[in-house]
């Protein structure tokens, strides 16, 4: 009897033993698991917010879409051959100036011509037409004082026409109906001087629009119409140049550098702000 309960005993005291023994490791696996579940999560973490870091800093190296350079190289866009080629309506801001050109004889001829008025137009309007308008005055004319008058009516005349004709006299449209000529004329090619649907003519045009809307976006940043319209002519563009690539890539690669347009600015998924 007394060897039974002392059996039994031993198998309470084994049994709490164990039981608390196997309590105490359980714990201290369970303590190792979470310690390597918290370090796993924090490295997560870690790469997350290095990704997320590289991705912004790739997003601000990024070309603008808009415009097709890169942050802080917006003075490229002065020296391109587009930026160039077109009229800038802050000279208009200045008073005119006027030249004495010899291939129109002695008129002082404004700097920038209202559209319509081309070097052929101008040289009929100021040195064949005043010369011939004074040739058949002076046959009709029966003294030296009527000839003299007559060449000084002429000159008048044309100055006056030439003060008429100036591009400053001119509104908004008159100013893109010129620049838009002579983006048709610049990108032309030599087989066909006046071709405006060619690839790099339709592209240069885009690129001039999507700058004129983008500025005056900047003046009226509640323009939503206007906004929507900026998004379908950068993608417009965009698929024009990625027409040009396929099929010329030595053009594309010419064009890309006339527009001052990066390629990656029309490439990818283009997101406008």
């Amino acid at each position: 009897m007394l060897r039974a309960g002392a059996l039994s005993q031993q198998c309470r005291v084994a049994s709490v033993a164990s039981s608390s023994s196997s309590a105490f490791h359980t714990s201290a696996v369970l303590f190792k698991i979470s310690e390597a579940r918290l370090r796993s999560r924090a490295l997560k973490k870690a790469n997350l917010e290095r990704r997320e870091e590289l991705k912004r800093q790739q997003q601000a190296a990024r070309p603008s879409v808009i415009l097709g350079t890169r942050p802080g190289e917006d003075h490229k866009w002065q020296e391109s051959y587009l930026g160039r080629l077109l009229v800038d309506e802050a000279v208009f801001a200045q008073p005119p100036e006027a030249t004495v050109r010899p291939e129109y004889g002695v008129t002082a001829m404004p700097e920038y011509k209202a559209f319509g008025v081309a070097e052929e137009e101008a040289k009929r309007l100021f040195r064949d037409l005043p010369s011939l308008t004074e040739t058949l005055v002076h046959l009709d004319a029966n003294k030296g004082a009527d000839k003299v008058e007559a060449a000084d009516t002429e000159r008048l005349k044309a100055a006056n026409f030439a003060r008429a004709i100036d591009l400053r006299n001119s509104d908004a449209g008159g100013i893109s109906y010129e620049n838009r000529r002579r983006i048709v004329v610049a990108f032309s090619s030599p087989e066909n001087p006046f071709d405006p649907g060619r690839t790099e003519v339709q592209a240069a045009i885009l690129t001039y629009r999507i700058r004129k809307l983008y500025a005056h976006l900047k003046r009226c940043k509640h323009d939503l119409q206007n906004k929507l319209s900026l998004r379908k002519l950068v993608h417009q563009r965009a698929k024009v140049l990625k027409y040009l690539k396929r099929t010329a890539r030595v053009r594309y690669d010419t064009l890309m550098q006339q527009l001052c347009i990066e390629p990656d600015a029309v490439e990818g998924e283009l997101i406008v702000d």
